[in-house]
């Protein structure tokens, strides 16, 4: 049982410490029905949505306003138990994030129902090969023409890519130069035009490929908000979803800790238990320190985002960039303390191992927010008179 302590903290009410202890009974009752691995992930992924959806945690995704801390508990939840049960409903967050946040009321009352009751896949369409973390050279275009735009361009690295029911397309519209010159779109999967190009596989599986659109044809009003206003809706998407990432990388290191005590606590060596060795005792030490520090950064991030419903860039990039390489470490340190077994196939700190990797690229890889962190820091600085 991972630590609950941290439920204490002010950045709480009672309405979060209600919905944990929801969550954590749900998962108890449910664990056995969480894959690890599956051998068709795409189905697995389907299925998770589902029973998401059926358990009333989807609606969460999208609240209006969303509450940031339910999002959090909820992936920190389902990150320690299964990364692919945290992925699903963490992209039904994502992909339909746009349209809570700046969708009009045709959009929300069309979509947003369908995902909160699991009946509809979302999926985030920005980067591309050659524009990950740099959006501003985006090349995916949207030509207006008629009452409707003309999209053309492909998008990759798209997580669930080849399984979502429609995808939140951002493409270059030309109001300005740059990322001043991006709009948003809602592109249905079935329409004319768009196909999946090819999937791609990672170590640790879930649904992700490359999408192409060739001359496909999209109605103004499934555009998001005003034309230009693109980098503005997914910047302040990624401003609520990115507090979230960390709460995950938290729910993975939390496991990793817990199978570290208890591989630790019963494995002996030299005649007494693992736990007794200083080395051991170090290594533990600075895992429980950098998860109450990953724990802190995360929900002061979302704390000051539902508080204050303002920017919280510089607090989630801190968050995101934190808690990510944090568990990563903590993660290593458990393999560490068990031995080979540590990196034999399905045991959970190696599935830990493979999982936490791409938490330390997506949604700004850590050399990013290190850059956003910086330039939030130069941007608020006052000099000296």
């Amino acid at each position: 049982m991972p630590d609950q302590s941290y439920l204490s903290w002010p950045f709480f009410t009672d309405r979060h410490r209600d919905l944990k202890k929801s969550l954590d009974g749900w998962i108890a009752a449910n664990e056995s029905a969480l894959p690890h691995d599956a051998d068709d992930v795409d189905q697995a992924c389907r299925d998770l949505v589902k029973m998401l959806g059926k358990a009333g945690w989807l609606k969460h995704a999208v609240d209006s306003p969303i509450d940031v801390r339910n999002l959090c508990l909820i992936r920190e939840g389902l990150g320690y138990v299964s990364s692919l049960a945290d992925f699903a409903f963490a992209m039904q967050g994502l992909g339909s994030g746009p349209i809570s946040l700046f969708g009009s009321d045709e959009q929300k009352a069309r979509y947003l129902p369908d995902v909160a009751a699991g009946r509809k896949i979302a999926a985030f369409a920005l980067s591309e090969k050659e524009a990950g973390s740099d959006v501003a050279a985006m090349a995916t275009t949207a030509t207006k023409s008629g009452d409707g735009y003309v999209l053309n361009g492909g998008k990759s690295w798209i997580s669930n890519g080849g399984i979502a029911d429609f995808y939140v397309v951002f493409a270059r519209t030309g109001e300005a130069p740059g990322a001043k010159g991006l709009s948003a779109f809602i592109v249905d999967a079935d329409i004319p035009g768009f196909a999946v190009k090819e999937r791609i596989n990672l170590i640790a599986p879930h649904p992700l490929a490359t999408l192409e659109f060739n001359d496909c044809k999209i109605p103004a009003n499934q555009r998001i908000g005003e034309p230009g206003q693109g980098f503005r809706i997914a910047m302040a998407t990624l401003d609520v979803f990115r507090s979230t990432v960390a709460a995950a990388a938290l729910g993975f290191a939390r496991r990793a800790m817990d199978e570290a005590l208890e591989r630790v606590t019963k494995r002996e060596l030299f005649g007494a238990p693992l736990a007794d060795l200083q080395m051991t005792q170090a290594s533990l030490a600075d895992m429980a320190l950098d998860i109450d520090a990953a724990a802190l950064l995360v929900y002061r991030a979302a704390w000051s985002k539902d508080e204050f419903q303002g920017r919280v860039t510089r607090e989630a990039a801190m968050a995101k960039l934190y808690a990510t390489e944090a568990a990563q470490q903590i993660i290593d340190k458990a393999v560490q303390l068990y031995g080979g077994l540590g990196v034999v196939s399905g045991v959970p700190v190696e599935r830990l191992y493979r999982e936490i990797r791409a938490l330390r690229i997506y949604e700004g890889a850590s050399e990013v927010q290190k850059i956003i962190i910086a330039r939030e820091t130069l941007k608020n600085y006052s000099p000296k008179l």
